[in-house]
Formats: C-alpha cells, structure tokens, sequence
C-alpha cells in the first residue's frame, strides 16, 4: 500500500541528505509506529509519505503510485482523496463547528464524500459517536474544545471517508497519560473499522505494543549514521 524505495531527500540549500531510507514497505490495513528523538527526520519522512515533500532521489509509491510523477495540483487532490491526517496541533479550523471541521475532506474530494456509508453528514456524526464526542458538542466552535476534545475531532476528520493512509504525527504529546491511553484505543478501533493503514510517529515508545509493526527512525535512516 506504501512503499519506499532508495529514497533521498535533502532540504533546499542543504549540503547533505537529511534523509536517506533503502527501503520501506507498509500493507494495507496494517499500523506502524515509528519512533525516535527530535530532529531525527519524522516530520520530514511523513511529509514524503504524504506527497506534501517528493524526494530528491528514489520512490515513495502510495497505492502504486509514485508522488514525482505527478505535478503539483494532482499531488494535492491525490492526498486529499487517499490520505488523512492528524496533525500535533490538530489544525482544526476554529471559527468552524465540529461538525464541519469532520466533513472538510468531503467537501475537497469526491471520492472520499462517496466511500461515507450514508450521506457525509451521517458518516461524519457516526464517526464522532466513535471517538465518543458527545452530540450535544457537535454544533460548537471548534476552538471551544478541550483540548482532548479537539483530538478527537481531528481523528475523526482523517478518518471520514475511509482513506487507504492515515497519518499522525505526534498526536499524543499534549495529553496526560489517562488521554493518551483513551485516545489510542479510539484511533486504532476506528482505524480497523475503515480498514485504514495506520502510520503514527511518537517519542513515547510506551505507545508501541499497540502496533503491528514497530521502527525506529534513527536505524532506518541512513542519513542519521
């Protein structure tokens, strides 16, 4: 489903590589915890996944398709059809309800407004009933949130649609450990019910029991030696 092949990538004006990864492969439906310290390159490699970075040199395939082959604008509407996204800080849209900060996706891509069993609305409320936010919630401001409640709705947003990569980058670093642990169960339950691959990158490497599949950054990184 993911695919890394002898993929390089250096920031412009770098002297050296930042990144430097033989080879890479993640199977559909399976969840990924990739861990190591700051600065290691994580953000860095997630961008490449996500088509947001295309790398200097090699391959980054997301469902067959390698992201350098394709120009800006259909880079853009391939990720928001197969991808979905939790950002560290959410990236919620705060002047927005929760309720339609959870259907942006579908408003960007048609295909994913077509995978929601029944309307978007319906998959959207069905998938905050998942995360357990209650409904009285769903009519509110987003930035009137907790913050473990705006969590929630940024989960929930990556989720609607049922796209084949889910990405979370750090999602857990502002919650106390209670949160953390709520959280992940809720994410990794939603993530098979849409039978979504999950990619997570953490520090914590407390989190990682919970994964298929466990590697840490610094040891795939060649770049790093």
């Amino acid at each position: 489903m993911l695919s890394l092949q002898g993929v390089r990538y250096a920031w412009p004006g770098a002297e050296a590589d930042c990144l430097d990864i033989a080879e890479l492969r993640v199977g559909a439906g399976r969840t990924l915890f990739l861990h190591g310290p700051s600065g290691c390159g994580k953000s860095t490699l997630l961008g490449l996944m996500a088509g947001v970075l295309v790398a200097r040199v090699g391959q980054v395939e997301l469902v067959g398709q390698d992201w350098a082959a394709l120009p800006g604008g259909r880079r853009d509407a391939r990720r928001v059809d197969h991808v979905g996204v939790i950002f560290q800080q959410f990236n919620l849209l705060p002047y927005l309800t929760v309720l339609d900060n959870v259907l942006l996706p579908t408003r960007f891509s048609a295909l994913r407004a077509s995978r929601c069993a029944g309307t978007p609305a319906q998959a959207a409320q069905a998938l905050l009933d998942r995360v357990a936010l209650p409904a009285p919630l769903w009519a509110r401001r987003a930035d009137a949130l907790s913050v473990g409640q705006q969590q929630r709705v940024a989960a929930a947003r990556a989720l609607i649609g049922a796209p084949e990569l889910v990405i979370a980058d750090e999602p857990t670093s502002a919650l106390d450990a209670a949160l953390r642990d709520d959280f992940m169960g809720l994410l990794m339950d939603a993530c098979r019910a849409a039978g979504s691959t999950l990619v997570f990158v953490s520090h914590d490497e407390r989190l990682a029991a919970r994964f298929d599949e466990r590697l840490s950054l610094p040891f795939l990184n060649r770049a790093a030696v």
